[in-house]
């Protein structure tokens, strides 16, 4: 073939052909006409290029600038007989621009979507937020672009997912947390982290989140609607779903329980498995219920057992069913976990299940799969799990009384419900709300509460939590005669006179709210700090710094998780 005929063949993909002898000098040359270049046959490329020294390497490819045009050449040699050079024109100048306009149009519509996008590169700096995300977060993108993440968020590099990413190469799906907060209330988003890999090497990151706020609310209002439109209030329906309860029961004004509620409705939303803790009488069952008919399997069965009320034989077979046959009287039964359907099942006082139980149970949560006591066939088990205990669970951990995987099956998320005697905004509602519907439930009227009897049942622990105050209010209506000018210590059943007598006489009111509850002194101003500071202070040692504060360790817990407080590491 003819010098031209390769050079014609070439030049159908490129933007011109210019066909060199050993001498440099130009046998052939075909280039588009608005590339200016004036050259003709005979001449020497360095009339037109500086390449005097040059040595063309076959496949290489260098830049020129010409008279405001960039051109990319692509060196070609062809070793026949005589070696001919080709240089492979690309006109890169309308290229780059398209290029520039296409990033500004990427970055247009990265803008313009409901998700949150936020990138980073292989150091950890934030190098893309978009709009989304900072009406997600709170934040501005101009502030931190550039800046690390973890400094941005404050939190340890040592648990940066999007670090994790870089090093790994996994993406990591369907996070739920709050990295930042807006006035002090946590911002929870979804969210799912991918690498971007070039030449197999992951060169950034980003992450994609979502808002499901607005979904929530259409989604909270759908279930609240169809259950107001089936059910009235004296119904609330046992025959429905097994249920009487939703998070409108739940009374109380306090900060803590305020934010316990919303979490616990966030978490309704996910079907997940939960753990609620709390001591007897904080109400466990009642966030259940609410729990279940907040979520989207409202009107599916609501199934609760407490496994303390049940001898270990015959709570294996309540929770996985029975066949006929598997021991002396044993029928075919079907057990709870699949009478419960794709509805929630709710195990009460999940620490008084026996050890042996408790293995079986985790299989079951463990394989979603569920075998009838004497059968080999499986089910799959389709609830959801709410589960329930009124101790400290790494507590019952340290004890060998629950095993800590059964711990991490149920719990992958957990709730708390702060005891009574942490909430005295609580209890002060609680006398009031229970003076008003033990009135009208019993058709009496009673003069009002003593400034003594008052201040000693601020200053009572109630061991008994709402359950205990709401009995005893109920006694003090039907006890406090008709003539009574006010409702005194001496009304009081006789069990309860002498407890809450005793207290009294050992310390004021006042130094007691000073001495067990200095979260609330400080609760709006300095609550963060003065948990970090005790933390630090105690080494970490959750329990101990607890004992300092003068709080419980599940209450600590939760204030550690509200404020995103992290152990640094070394």
């Amino acid at each position: 073939m003819t010098v031209a005929s390769i050079g014609s063949i070439i030049r159908s993909f490129v933007d011109g052909v210019i066909a060199l002898n050993e001498q440099r000098e130009i046998l052939w040359h075909d280039i588009k006409e608005d590339i200016p270049i004036n050259i003709s046959k005979g001449m020497t490329i360095s009339s037109f290029m500086e390449c005097d020294n040059k040595h063309f390497i076959n496949n290489e490819t260098f830049l020129l600038d010409l008279n405001g045009k960039q051109l990319s050449i692509v060196v070609k040699v062809l070793s026949t007989e005589d070696t001919i050079i080709f240089l492979c024109l690309k006109d890169l100048t309308n290229e780059t621009t398209n290029m520039e306009e296409r990033l500004y149009c990427l970055e247009k519509i990265i803008d313009s979507l409901d998700e949150g996008v936020m990138m980073s590169n292989s150091e950890g700096e934030i190098t893309l937020y978009n709009e989304a995300q900072e009406k997600m977060e709170g934040l501005i993108s101009q502030n931190i672009i550039g800046k690390h993440l973890w400094s941005v968020y404050n939190y340890n590099p040592q648990y940066s997912e999007h670090k994790h990413t870089i090093k790994t190469g996994k993406p990591i799906f369907s996070r739920y947390r709050a990295h930042s907060t807006i006035n002090g209330i946590p911002k929870y988003v979804n969210y799912s982290t991918y690498p971007i890999q070039k030449d197999g090497k992951t060169i950034s990151v980003f992450s994609l989140s979502t808002n499901e706020s607005k979904l929530k609310d259409r989604l909270h209002q759908t279930i609240e609607q169809k259950r107001q439109a089936n059910v009235t209030h004296q119904e609330k329906v046992h025959s429905k779903n097994g249920t009487i309860f939703t998070f409108n029961d739940i009374k109380g004004k306090s900060l803590v329980l305020l934010d316990l509620i919303k979490e616990a409705q966030n978490v309704s939303i996910h079907n997940a498995d939960t753990l609620i803790v709390g001591e007897t009488g904080t109400g466990k069952e009642l966030f259940a219920q609410s729990m279940h008919n907040h979520s989207p399997r409202a009107n599916k069965p609501f199934v609760a057992i407490n496994c303390a009320a049940i001898p270990e034989n015959l709570l294996e077979s309540t929770l996985f069913g029975t066949v006929k046959g598997a021991f002396t009287g044993a029928t075919d039964q079907i057990g709870l976990f699949e009478y419960a359907q794709d509805g929630t099942l709710f195990l009460d006082e999940i620490n008084s299940m026996p050890i042996t139980l408790q293995t079986k149970l985790m299989r079951v949560l463990q394989e979603r799969l569920v075998r009838k006591v004497g059968s080999n066939d499986v089910a799959p088990v389709k609830c959801t799990i709410i589960s329930a205990c009124n101790e400290d669970p790494e507590k019952l951990i340290a004890e060998n009384k629950m095993r800590i995987d059964l711990f991490y099956r149920i719990a992958h998320t957990s709730l708390y419900i702060p005891p009574l005697r942490e909430r005295i905004e609580d209890v002060h509602f609680f006398i009031n709300y229970f003076l008003d519907t033990y009135q009208r439930k019993l058709a009496k009227s009673v003069p009002i509460l003593s400034n003594s009897l008052q201040k000693s049942l601020l200053q009572y622990s109630w061991p008994g939590n709402i359950r205990e105050l709401e009995h005893m209010i109920e006694n003090l209506i039907i006890r406090v005669p008709e003539n009574a000018t006010a409702i005194e210590v001496n009304h009081l059943p006789s069990y309860m006179r002498g407890k809450i007598l005793v207290v009294h006489s050992t310390t004021s009111f006042e130094e007691s709210n000073e001495i067990k509850r200095p979260l609330k002194k400080i609760f709006k101003s300095s609550e963060k700090q003065l948990i970090e500071t005790t933390l630090v202070q105690s080494n970490w040692n959750v329990s101990q710094a607890a004992q300092k504060l003068g709080i419980t360790r599940q209450s600590l817990q939760y204030h550690i998780k509200k404020h995103d407080l992290e152990k640094p590491t070394i």
